[in-house]
């Protein structure tokens, strides 16, 4: 049977890697496959991994309707035997209802893959609703890892190497970006909460522990 599978992970964890296998995959056999993408590394319309891997992929819209571009292009003499989702968090609700249906509909399979929370730790709408209709939900066993060597489970947003909280749900970055830029790492769950990035904790080992000074 068809199903949707939500593949979800930190940044980081090989995510698009796994897209990316899967299309070879399938792509040997014979398969052909429909491949969406939105706000991607590489740039509008392309699907890569920080491995250096790319392909071209259909770059998403805001309010564009998934299951009537895949009618339209099997109408049209296309084929499509299955269909990948990267950056799936991205995707409005509505449009993962309508890969729900390319499912149901059509007989599709269709792989999905993203990170679930955002950098407060707040769920992505997109993965919200893959969360509530996916048929099989898959943690990816490539594990990040936080500075401290703990498996890191948070997105955190940060501007020189700081980590910040506020700002818009989506703004598009990348982690091991230059100082100064806005990027993204990923951290354990307790130096999430206690705002503690690699270059934060490296500051701190450096300064001096301050004494307390008895009085006079």
């Amino acid at each position: 049977m068809p199903e949707l599978v939500f593949f979800s992970g930190t940044m980081d964890c090989g995510k698009s890697t796994l897209a990316l296998q899967i299309e070879h995959n399938r792509s040997t056999r014979g398969l052909v496959g429909m491949i969406f993408t939105r706000d991607d590394r590489a740039g509008e319309g392309k699907l890569s991994s920080r491995l250096g891997l790319v392909t071209d992929a259909v770059e998403v819209e805001d309010g564009q309707d998934l299951y009537a571009y895949i009618v339209d292009h099997l109408s049209q003499g296309g084929r499509a035997d299955y269909v990948i989702a990267d950056e799936a968090q991205f995707l409005a609700p509505g449009q993962i209802d309508q890969l729900a249906r390319v499912v149901d509909d059509l007989g599709m399979d269709v792989y999905a893959f993203g990170i679930t929370t955002d950098f407060r730790s707040k769920l992505f709408p997109g993965s919200q609703r893959l969360v509530e209709l996916a048929d099989r939900i898959e943690v990816l066993q490539v594990e990040a890892l936080c500075w401290c060597g703990a498996r890191a489970t948070h997105n955190a947003r940060t501007v020189g190497g700081e980590m910040v909280v506020e700002g818009a749900q989506v703004v598009v970055g990348d982690v091991n970006q230059a100082a100064g830029e806005i990027g993204y790492e990923v951290l354990c769950r307790r130096h999430h909460r206690r705002r503690m990035t690699a270059a934060t904790s490296r500051a701190a080992a450096l300064s001096p522990d301050v004494l307390p000074v008895p009085p006079a």
